[in-house]
């Protein structure tokens, strides 16, 4: 038996390194023919180069034409070739793919070469009447007694180091009530941790079987029992509750705040958002995914006179210490509106719509001077992984004074422009006749 074993062990470790070698020789031998024919290359077109410029200058006086002519053609043809190199991927990626598939690899070899050697001591140690089973007991109990320091320390260094680095306090009215739930529960998870690690690692080392230790059997204990289901039960529900009424208290706006607050609309779609204002009669207008054209990409009903002054904003820009409301909505899947600083996250699904209503509390530029990072902006992000494009779902965000604001929205174009006026009157509007030629717009009074 233990020679079948060994003989496959062996044949693992060759098959591996025959692996390894097939891997290698091939990206190596590549490698090589690739920069002696690039070495040729390079000498065939310095030698061409040659004597198409002794050409030219034999025949610049008689054919400047043409010289230009084949000028242009090389040009063409760097071009290509220029376009062709951008195409081809380097060879170093293969190179540094092998490199680790290789060293993955040898560590997998060491790893059974280190198992093969343990197995083959303890074998021994059981021919020769020395194998002790206790000794491994106290060997890993220890490890893990010293484990233990080590997580507590990295426990500590993780809040102390990265705490710090991750944690800012919120920049609206709503975001201290989230802040307050989420402290809490992570001192209470924390507590938890800690406790149930210590308890774990230090009775792993206490208990450890031992000579003539004598395990003491508890079938059964009510109490005991009673405190690890009820205790938790009632944290759980406590949470549960707290997150709930925080959230209700958040989502739950009176109907007169919703009337009085800014009305913005954020579509999300594959891979961009849209951001539509209320115009003058702070109304948003209507939207119909059937209306969808070229020139109506965000499906927006014009047959509804509030949609005429909608606005079309570049970056979401809000004025500070006033109430916004946000309809999120969706065109195609599932998106997510999510606002890291504003403790804002709401998703955006298709058929469907959403509201968040919210306060900013800080400026872009107080935010900056606080972060002492004059760069710093808000960011409006995608928390839905939704497709390769999903990295490019963000918005700039930028709270501003009031009159600033006003200033802003004063210069950003409406949804209603001169094409979709025209597109929207043939479509409601007979054509009239030459001799009755009249400009048939939608008005935006």
């Amino acid at each position: 038996m233990s020679f079948k074993l060994n003989n496959r062990f062996k044949s693992i470790s060759g098959f591996v390194l025959a692996i390894g070698l097939f891997f290698a020789v091939p990206s190596f031998a590549s490698q090589d023919t690739v920069v002696v024919d690039t070495a040729k290359a390079t000498t065939a077109v310095a030698v061409k180069a040659t004597a198409d410029t002794a050409k030219v200058v034999d025949s610049a006086a008689a054919a400047p034409a043409s010289v230009a002519a084949s000028a242009g053609t090389s040009t063409a043809k760097v071009d290509a070739a220029k376009v062709e190199e951008v195409k081809t991927i380097d060879p170093q990626v293969y190179k540094n793919f092998i490199y680790y598939v290789l060293l993955f690899l040898v560590i997998c070899t060491v790893v059974a070469v280190i198992g093969k050697v343990i197995s083959i001591y303890e074998l021994t140690n059981k021919m020769n009447r020395k194998h002790n089973p206790l000794t491994s007991n106290t060997f890993q109990a220890t490890l893990l007694f010293i484990f233990l320091f080590v997580f507590l320390g990295g426990v500590y260094y993780s809040f102390d180091h990265y705490g710090s680095m991750s944690w800012r306090d919120a920049v609206t009215e709503h975001g201290a009530k989230m802040d307050t739930m989420f402290v809490i529960t992570t001192v209470i998870t924390t507590f938890v941790l800690v406790i149930t690690h210590i308890l774990l690692l230090t009775f792993t080392f206490i208990y450890r079987m031992r000579k003539n230790g004598k395990a003491y059997y508890l079938p059964h204990n009510n109490t005991i029992e009673k405190i690890w289901t009820i205790v938790p039960a009632i944290v759980l529900t406590v949470l549960v509750l707290f997150g709930f009424f925080t959230w209700r208290a958040i989502t739950n706006v009176p109907e007169d705040l919703q009337k009085s607050a800014i009305q913005i609309e954020v579509l999300g779609e594959q891979f961009q958002w849209q951001v539509r204002y209320a115009g003058a009669d702070g109304v948003i207008g209507k939207r119909n995914y059937k209306m969808t054209t070229p020139t109506n990409s965000y499906g927006i009903d014009f047959n509804d006179k509030n949609s005429w002054d909608d606005i079309q904003g570049a970056d979401i820009v809000i004025p500070v210490n006033k109430s916004v409301r946000f309809r999120i909505v969706s065109k195609d899947i599932i998106h997510s509106f999510f606002i890291p600083d504003f403790r804002v996250q709401i998703n955006a699904v298709p058929g469907m719509t959403n509201y968040f209503q919210f306060t900013p509390t800080v400026t872009t530029e107080e935010m900056r001077e606080r972060m002492n990072d004059y760069k710093y902006d808000y960011v409006m992000l995608c928390n839905k992984i939704c497709g390769q494009g999903h990295y490019n779902m963000q918005k700039k965000v930028v709270v501003v004074t009031e009159a600033e604001y006003k200033a802003w929205l004063a210069t950003q174009n409406k949804y209603f422009t001169e094409d979709l006026q025209k597109e929207f009157a043939g479509q409601t509007t007979p054509t009239p006749k030459v001799k009755d030629s009249v400009n048939v717009t939608a008005s935006l009074n």
